[in-house]
């Protein structure tokens, strides 16, 4: 027969195994949380330096900038009654 005392250690086992496992897993949440932080703060400090590159480049010459056109039907409609030929 089994002793109370086996019992005991097989159970302590059982909580000490749960217990590592635990601290694995949070571990390992730690490292990957961490590795995210590292990689959202890289890429956002690439495309910040992507953006000032092309801003700078924009700035120094003068855009053109196209007048708009209506191509729908509704809109030459439109256009047509604001200068009263409709």
């Amino acid at each position: 027969m089994a002793s109370p005392v086996n019992k005991t250690t097989g159970a302590q086992g059982f909580w000490a195994s749960i217990a590592r496992i635990l601290l694995v897993q949070v571990l390992v949440l730690i490292a990957l949380s961490g590795a995210i932080v590292f990689y959202v703060d890289w890429s956002s400090k690439v495309a910040f330096a992507e953006f000032l590159a092309t801003s700078q480049q924009t700035t120094g010459s003068n855009p053109v900038i196209h007048p708009m056109t209506l191509q729908g039907p509704c809109e030459r409609g439109a256009m047509a009654r604001l200068h009263g030929s409709a």
